[in-house]
């Protein structure tokens, strides 16, 4: 009786399978992202090129006209909502997507979204 659950329509044994299942598949995700040691001293050489890394509140569209109008206190509405993710750009290249986070004082990203790459 430790499989039947015609109470809960739950299958213990296809719910035990399923997580076996992605806990492997994890893991092998893990290994293949982490570098091996050869590939890890190759990428050594390009650690110390600096990169720029931005990270985009919003974006807005307006014309000249209404840009000229702008003056202190003026406030430019952007794209995204409050609580929207921001994008995270390396080298002007998408990246990532994050929250804004303060630390110690200053404002920070916390990243919570790679964004794979096109390629």
């Amino acid at each position: 009786m430790a499989n039947d659950t015609k109470d809960t329509g739950l299958d213990l044994q296809d719910l035990g399978d399923d997580m076996a299942a992605a806990m492997a598949e994890q893991d092998a995700a893990e290994k293949a992202a982490a570098p091996s040691k050869s590939e890890e001293a190759s990428l050594e050489a390009v650690y110390d090129i600096p990169v720029t890394v931005s990270a985009v509140l919003g974006n807005t569209k307006m014309h000249i006209h209404q840009l000229l109008k702008l003056g202190r206190g003026a406030v430019v509405e952007l794209d995204r909502k409050v609580g929207e993710a921001i994008d995270i750009y390396v080298n002007d290249r998408l990246v990532a997507r994050g929250e804004v986070v303060i630390v110690d004082d200053k404002l920070g990203v916390t990243m919570t979204e790679i964004v794979k790459s096109a390629k």
